[in-house]
């Protein structure tokens, strides 16, 4: 295994608190791994950004993995494993054939140095990022935690800005799927119970970063409405689609 020491002046990025355990259940799903397995095709060598513990990365390529996390490096797999920034990348110019940047870069402290990075080092750019102006919203937030909107809202950047800063030349929708296996916050809007599980809301760094004093209020109300079976009445329409989008996208720039 090769690793290499954190970035200068590297701060402890949320997932050294959150990642324990996080494999539990982030579980990467196989349809989007499938959209971005052919976003890399023919790509020898990849940098992932952000990589976590290496969800999507393609099997049939040399991956160098950039985490800021050493808790989320402990539990990425990889031989080949950095511990840096998004904004400072230790390679050279066009080191890489492609990087790619999976629900990630709301995490960076400078978001357009970051992408700039990304073009910096590899020929071609995937990211997968979600858009904050699209709607519909999940009922989670407009009907219990509110909260939400306004910290997604600091933290995403409007698709459009991101296309432009990537230079991406594609952009293609991922409505999520009923049943999705990537426990990130979008993934129960179908299935309300696992919202009650302390375990599924830790996973997420959004329902992390809220106080408790926000959170636990907003989920005895779910609670309450799915044992009188108020939830099912609202989003009855909701029980009967597969999928649903909800402003997910999978940019593509470069070669």
């Amino acid at each position: 295994m090769t690793t290499f020491p954190a970035s200068a002046g590297a701060t402890p990025p949320i997932y050294d608190r959150i990642g324990i355990g996080y494999q539990r259940t982030r579980r990467p799903d196989p349809r989007l791994a499938a959209l971005i397995r052919q976003a890399l095709a023919g790509a020898r060598t990849v940098v992932n950004v952000g990589a976590g513990a290496g969800s999507y990365e393609p099997e049939n390529a040399e991956v160098t993995a950039v985490e800021p996390s050493q808790i989320m490096l402990d539990q990425h797999p990889g031989a080949t494993k950095v511990r840096a920034s998004a904004e400072e990348l230790p390679f050279p110019d066009q080191a890489f054939e492609a990087a790619m940047a999976v629900m990630t870069i709301h995490h960076w402290s400078d978001q357009e140095g970051g992408l700039r990075e990304l073009r910096r080092v590899s020929r071609r750019q995937v990211v997968f990022t979600w858009d904050p102006e699209h709607r519909p919203e999940l009922w989670m937030i407009s009907d219990y935690l509110p909260q939400i909107r306004d910290l997604e809202n600091s933290r995403f950047t409007p698709l459009s800005e991101v296309a432009e800063a990537l230079g991406a030349h594609t952009v293609l929708p991922f409505p999520i799927p009923h049943d999705f296996t990537d426990g990130f916050q979008i993934a129960y809007w179908r299935r309300p119970e696992f919202f009650l599980d302390p375990v599924v809301r830790q996973a997420s760094s959004t329902f992390a970063q809220l106080p408790a004093d926000v959170v636990e209020p907003a989920i005895a109300r779910l609670r309450e409405d799915l044992g009188n079976g108020s939830w099912a009445r609202r989003y009855a329409d909701l029980l009967a689609r597969d999928s649903v989008d909800y402003g997910y996208r999978l940019l593509i720039a470069g070669e």
